[in-house]
């Protein structure tokens, strides 16, 4: 099955792609947007949510994204156009990691996208090559709540040391050159609210869509999916963004 056909109930009903509430979202933006005439870059990012929300409200913010995968880009160029936004908001379809800029940013976001870059800290080093003097980045990442059992490790096809604990975490961020300014770590109630969008919007939509060619398949993902998250990794995956500045 198009992996799109399954994501697209879940991101209609939950449009950021990890466990953050939209306050959250808002309230990390803020710390960012001091000014309001940053620019802003989003490596891996999808279908633009974040960069929609950095530009509404700030008409002084310019914004950047690069994914590898354009799906989203027609849905995020009507959303700014919409908002009078969209000759602020520019898109590159192209591998994140391979990007370069022709001038640095004020802030680089890079959140549930440190796969594309093979880890934390080089995602770091890539957010640290595009980032201005004085600019901030923010970036999301797993860690570890309690040490995983095979059942969680299975799920998410993982390895004890693909993450670590959110001390180690921000530890290794801070050694790697870096000041946490802010961090939220999600809340069981957004982690909740994401993956009962996975599963549940999908299921309803294919139960809505009966007709669809893909509705069975769908409907068969999303049960998956619930299994995954209930039985697997729920309770001992966490989520931490942080907003970073470089050290002195």
């Amino acid at each position: 099955m198009d992996r799109q056909s399954f994501a697209r109930p879940a991101r209609a009903a939950h449009p950021i792609v990890g466990p953050l509430s939209d306050a959250s979202v808002a309230k990390l933006l803020d710390r960012a947007l001091a000014r309001g005439d940053e620019r802003v870059l989003d490596l891996g990012c999808g279908e633009g949510e974040w960069l929609l929300r950095a530009l509404a409200g700030r008409p002084g913010v310019t914004a950047e994204g690069v994914d590898v995968v354009d799906a989203g880009f027609a849905r995020a160029r009507e959303a700014a156009a919409r908002m009078g936004a969209g000759d602020r908001l520019v898109l590159h379809r192209q591998d994140a990691s391979a990007y370069t800029a022709s001038a640095p940013f004020d802030v680089v976001l890079s959140v549930g996208a440190t796969h594309a870059f093979g880890g934390l800290l080089p995602t770091l080093a890539a957010a640290r090559a595009h980032l201005a003097p004085g600019g901030c980045v923010i970036v999301g990442e797993g860690f570890w709540e309690r040490p995983p059992g095979t059942a969680t490790l299975d799920v998410l096809e993982a390895a004890p040391d693909d993450y670590d604990d959110l001390a180690t975490t921000v530890d290794r961020v801070v050694a790697d050159g870096w000041v946490p300014v802010h961090g939220h770590v999600s809340t069981p109630e957004e982690w909740n609210d994401f993956e009962w969008a996975w599963s549940g919007a999908t299921a309803q939509w294919a139960l809505d869509h009966p007709e669809d060619p893909v509705s069975a398949d769908v409907l068969e993902a999303a049960a998956e999916h619930r299994t995954g998250w209930l039985n697997g990794y729920r309770g001992t995956l966490g989520f931490v963004t942080l907003v970073l500045r470089q050290s002195p």
